[in-house]
């Protein structure tokens, strides 16, 4: 990888070529397949949240979900009947405790944070979603 990349901490995406050959009367393709970078070697962390105060009908889920892809994190928010937000984060453990951070203290522009909970961390071997989704 080069120095550049590495000291910016970007990690570039590795495509290869594989070749599919079609039947005697076509020539062989190449397609291009992508190869997602590996996470560090940092430990993967699942954890559960719900966030308390004025965090519905301010735009908090949208505003979440962008700040978790920003940071490379997958999972889910989503509004519950009481009044909260709550979700997923799963990732590499520096990046969900700055998100968990960032759920303590930021959310969106008109949202008031009372509290933060988070429950159910633990260590997991792989990712068990592909993206950040908005739930409801």
């Amino acid at each position: 990888m080069p120095k550049a990349l590495q000291d910016a901490g970007r990690v570039p995406y590795v495509f290869k070529r594989r070749s599919v050959a079609f039947g005697a009367a076509c020539s062989s393709y190449s397609f291009p397949t992508i190869i997602r970078p590996t996470m560090s070697s940092e430990d993967l962390i699942s954890v559960d949240y719900e966030i308390f105060g004025r965090v519905q009908g301010v735009f908090f889920r949208k505003y979440t979900q962008a700040e978790g892809k920003k940071l490379g994190l997958v999972g889910w928010v989503q509004n519950t009947s009481a009044g909260t937000v709550e979700g997923q984060l799963q990732g590499p453990r520096s990046k969900v405790k700055e998100m968990q951070e960032w759920l303590k203290t930021t959310g969106s522009p008109k949202s008031h944070i009372a509290k933060a909970e988070f429950k159910n961390e633990k260590t997991v071997d792989s990712l068990e979603h592909s993206s950040f989704n908005i739930v409801k």
